[in-house]
């Protein structure tokens, strides 16, 4: 563990901002983090997580498509952003080796009963899965939306890639009931005036995402802006204001701001 002097260094991570029309516009899935987790307990927040060491396993060639110019650890970190949504949500962006459609429900619920709890346990990765069940990923279905590296000020930290993808119309999103206690289809929107509220927690990264999601009303606009942007990697500065502390983020990240305050429970 990092000394007090000594900033923690971050641990690969990946996020899939799953979407999808819903009856009033642009949904995105959420879930909600167990109470007694360390890192973001009972916040609302996209399926992800650290990388597993199984997640470079399944960069080698036939278990991928879409990597195309792609670097080892990018193409890591996206596997690893589908095998989070997979345990986490039972989402799984994949199709059968040489099929044409992603998986459908039933498929993949059969496989959620299989592999999910192995892989979360670290009994088995995502190569093995894959091989014994004749898949491939679709890493192409994940586009880029942000980079957010954890303040060094925090005792966990996390170099996070977040991605957009759209959820294949057929799945169904459960959570796993360990980590993730509950799941729901949300306007991005909606979740920042429910946390505004006081009824969710969003950590920063969070709402200001789903800040950036909102000014989309569609899920081909949403896609279609992430394809535009350039990535800039957010790497929250402390600075010490008269009223306290605070975070102090690029400019150039989009995020209609460049500092926000952070609540003093989370730097524990």
């Amino acid at each position: 563990m990092a000394s007090p002097s000594t900033p923690a260094t971050p641990r690969p991570a990946a996020t899939i901002m799953l979407l999808r029309e819903g009856a009033q516009g642009l949904e995105v899935l959420m879930v909600v983090r167990h109470h007694q987790i360390d890192f973001a307990s009972g916040a609302l927040v996209f399926p992800g997580g650290k990388l597993a060491k199984g997640d470079h396993d399944a960069c080698l060639p036939g278990c991928c498509t879409g990597t195309e110019g792609l670097s080892p650890e990018q193409i890591a970190l996206r596997v690893g952003a589908i095998r989070e949504a997979f345990e986490e949500s039972g989402i799984l962006l994949a199709r059968s080796r040489g099929a044409a459609a992603l998986l459908d429900a039933n498929r993949v619920t059969v496989l959620g009963t299989r592999y999910r709890k192995r892989l979360d346990a670290g009994e088995i990765g995502m190569a093995d899965m894959l091989e014994a069940e004749d898949l491939v990923l679709t890493c192409e279905a994940l586009v880029p939306f942000a980079h957010w590296i954890t303040p060094d000020i925090l005792p966990k930290r996390f170099d996070t890639h977040f991605y957009l993808a759209a959820a294949p119309a057929e799945q169904r999103a459960v959570h796993d009931g360990k980590e993730m206690v509950d799941s729901e289809w949300v306007r991005p929107n909606d979740a920042l005036a429910q946390a505004a509220a006081g009824a969710r927690t969003l950590v920063p990264a969070t709402r200001l995402n789903l800040q950036k999601l909102a000014r989309n009303s569609n899920l081909a606009g949403a896609m279609q802006a992430a394809r535009t942007q350039r990535i800039v990697t957010v790497s929250p500065k402390t600075i010490v204001r008269p009223t306290g502390r605070v975070l102090e983020i690029p400019a150039e990240a989009d995020y209609g701001i460049t500092e926000f305050a952070i609540p003093e429970d989370e730097l524990r």
